[in-house]
């Protein structure tokens, strides 16, 4: 583990000379990427979770600059995943950044399915108010998606939380809902 960790913080080292030297058309950034990357993996097989989601952090910054937007969010769920183990305020950070650029390239379904995860994030951290603010947005996300099923999870869950909450008439909203959408069949009988 020792020695993953030197590692990682030798290739840290060349991807910030790479960054902060000169490059032609970018490709100093493609290459700090790269290393960023490598020492990332390292630190992640040491279990140094806050260097590694750190060096995400970097990584991310270097594909925003690169213009690619979908790899920096994705290497900002990466640092979150990293930061799940020891903060869940700096995974909550890492996975927001992801989610905000998810929609920003109009990838609905994967905001979607991070806003679901910080409101499991919330959850686990007892603030159900917040759990509730991120679970809303993935519903609408969801539905806009077309994605019902887990809009209705999604759904299920603000409920429970809002009668947790004590805020009853709107969990009683939520699940006379999702209650009724369930019932509904179509009239078949007019094909």
């Amino acid at each position: 583990m020792a020695d993953q960790t030197m590692r990682g913080a030798e290739l840290e080292k060349k991807a910030e000379k790479k960054h902060s030297g000169w490059g032609l058309f970018g490709s100093k950034y493609e290459d700090a990427a790269d290393l960023y990357e490598k020492a990332a993996n390292c630190f992640k097989l040491a279990k140094n979770w806050d260097r590694a989601g750190a060096v995400y952090i970097k990584l991310a910054s270097c594909h925003l600059k690169l213009e690619s937007k979908h790899e920096a969010a994705s290497a900002y769920v990466d640092a979150a995943n990293c930061y799940k183990k020891i903060s869940v305020p700096d995974a909550a950070q890492s996975l927001n950044q992801a989610v905000n650029l998810f929609l920003e390239i109009g990838r609905l379904n994967m905001a979607a399915r991070y806003c679901k995860e910080l409101g499991e994030l919330y959850e686990q951290e007892q603030d159900l108010g917040k759990a509730i603010d991120y679970l809303e947005r993935a519903v609408d996300l969801f539905q806009s998606e077309e994605v019902t099923t887990s809009a209705n999870q999604c759904k299920q869950k603000v409920a429970q939380f809002a009668a947790q909450l004590e805020q009853y008439p709107k969990a009683i909203e939520i699940f006379e809902a999702i209650a009724r959408h369930s019932m509904y069949i179509p009239n078949t009988s007019a094909l």
